[in-house]
């Protein structure tokens, strides 16, 4: 498992720009962004670790930081019913193979459904 300490600025992560977690995003098979001592991005952590998978972990210590990746990672998500971004993230915030899968919730249901291990084969995250 691989800490990332985010940027100064991490909206900084456009696909132009260096940094940021879009760029992470792209460029990881695993990511999860939580919070600093957050139970529940170890619950995460440690279910990903159980089933072979070293994400990388993005860890956010300040109000503001966790402010501003809630942005980036809101535009990052999937369209809203009306078309737009937007939506309300929740962290930690899990992605596989580039795509937001969600909150705690979202990965659990991931994995107890069958879906998770597959994803994560697809996204090269996992290779048995």
């Amino acid at each position: 498992m691989r800490r990332v300490d985010p940027p100064s600025s991490p909206s900084s992560g456009s696909s132009s720009g260096g940094g940021g977690v879009k760029t992470a995003v792209e460029e990881i098979p695993v990511v999860v962004v939580g919070r600093r001592g957050c139970c529940m991005s170890h619950v995460v952590k440690l279910l990903l670790q159980g089933l072979g998978v070293s994400p990388v972990v993005w860890e956010v210590a300040g109000e503001a930081e966790e402010t501003a990746l809630r942005a980036e990672i809101g535009k990052m998500g999937p369209a809203d019913d009306k078309g737009g971004r937007g939506c309300p993230v929740t962290l930690p915030a899990v992605f596989i193979g580039g795509r937001l899968v969600g909150g705690v919730d979202h990965l659990m249901t991931a994995h107890i459904s069958g879906q998770l291990v597959p994803n994560l084969k697809q996204a090269g995250a996992l290779w048995l």
